[in-house]
């Protein structure tokens, strides 16, 4: 028997996901037309012999629990929200509901984040561990990046022969591997004696140390990357998964954009069903639309376009590279590229929403995602993707280039490389 925990963290995470993050908790915001973490337990209910997925995060029940409820029916395996009061880190989580984790004997269980998108094919995982033999305690899933952005992310060196992890380190100063820890491993419960021992010191640190108001140097909080895989590196217990697969971080509205394109080429290999050309308009690639949604004839959309319940998208209108949330109408003969529409937003007749992609660059081979920040180092704003907050208006015949607009706003002139707060 197996299980699954899926750590989809909190409100006080995410931040830079906003404004999308400000109506729906960020693991429930939809990219290919499904919840980021649907994606992750569709994955999960497809290894053999997995009975339950457990989501570990701080959100307050109600907006978690009834998404389990209907995950659970839809996939038939049991899926429960587990509710973090207080942020633990990516292990804290992880112990202090270690009894639900080990309810029921499972023979080994998969660990997630909730931030990260990709192809994830378990069951290959699950081999792999296997195959390492009683003395694999965790099996970490790996992929290749570049030199320069190998820095960023949890850096691997590995036995080429045994695939034993030698050496380990959290977004390292100097180069370490361009093998990157993609967030997802398989674990047996033995680990938990290892999360214990960290535990302990925590506590008998957190005691002993002197408390200075809201700067303590001592903390709870316990990190799966730094507590307990940099130390298990080395031991001959910890194992590297390597995956020419497709992945990328999803920390921000670039990258949904970026992981929708990615996810409906899934939809397509996997025979999933997506729109058709001239049902019920022009079609160019990859393109979801939802069943509730309205489409005029006249108007194409594609390549890379999802369309949310109850949008509307008028004649002659040309939707490319682009995410159209939930009831956001797009009047006749507008332009929406490289952009994110929100709940509710109204796009005027004739007006144009474009943004500017901020892609792996192609001739790098392993290049990921970059997490562009809002501001370059002379304080003007990068371009990105316009990000339309929801129940947003824009005016016809208005031009919305590079823009972040908050939601509740309405538009009655043209912007260009602005946050409007």
């Amino acid at each position: 028997m197996l299980k699954a925990v899926i750590l989809i963290g909190s409100h006080q995470k995410g931040t830079r996901f906003r404004p999308l993050s400000l109506q729906v908790p960020k693991p429930l915001f939809p990219v290919a037309g499904r919840p980021v973490i649907q994606h992750h337990i569709e994955a999960c209910a497809a290894v053999p012999g997995l009975r339950e997925v457990l989501l570990l995060g701080g959100y307050p029940a109600e907006e978690l629990a009834p998404f389990a409820a209907e995950m659970a029916q839809r996939y038939d395996v049991g899926v429960r929200y587990l509710h973090e009061f207080a942020a633990l880190g990516t292990a804290g989580g992880l112990y202090q509901f270690r009894d639900q984790i080990r309810a029921g004997g499972p023979d080994a269980f998969f660990v997630l984040n909730g931030d990260v998108c990709g192809d994830f094919r378990l069951d290959e995982l699950l081999s792999f561990h296997r195959a390492r033999g009683e003395r694999a305690l965790m099996t970490v899933m790996a992929t290749e990046a570049t030199r320069e952005q190998a820095l960023n992310f949890g850096c691997i060196a590995e036995d080429a022969n045994t695939h034993a992890v030698l050496h380990y380190v959290e977004k390292p100063e100097t180069f370490v591997s361009t093998l990157i820890n993609t967030g997802i491993y398989i674990c047996g419960s033995d680990v938990f004696q290892q999360i214990g021992e960290v535990f302990d010191r925590k506590q008998q640190e957190l005691y002993s140390c002197d408390y200075v108001e809201g700067d303590s140097p001592c903390s709870e909080s316990i990190s799966l990357e730094e507590d307990i895989l940099a130390p298990l590196a080395g031991t001959g217990r910890l194992f590297c998964y390597q995956t020419a697969r497709w992945w990328s971080q999803i920390k921000t509205a670039n990258a949904a954009l970026y992981s929708n394109r990615h996810y409906l080429k899934l939809y397509r290999q996997k025979g999933l069903p997506l729109a058709e050309d001239g049902k019920p308009c022009k079609i160019i690639g990859d393109v979801w639309i939802d069943p509730t949604a309205t489409i005029h004839p006249t108007a194409v959309l594609g390549p890379n376009v999802s369309v949310g319940r109850n949008a509307e998208v008028g004649a002659g209108v040309r939707v490319r590279e682009a995410i159209i949330l939930g009831a956001a109408r797009v009047r006749d003969h507008s332009l929406v590229l490289h952009a994110v529409l929100g709940w509710d937003c109204v796009v005027g007749a004739w007006s144009r929403i474009e943004g500017t992609p901020c892609d792996p660059d192609p001739n790098k081979p392993f290049a990921k995602m970059d997490n562009v920040p809002l501001f370059s180092g002379n304080g003007k704003l990068n371009p990105s993707i316009t990000i339309l907050g929801g129940k947003v208006t824009v005016s016809a015949e208005k031009v919305v280039l590079n823009c972040i607009i908050m939601p509740d706003k309405e538009l009655a002139r043209s912007y260009k490389n602005e946050i409007l707060l």
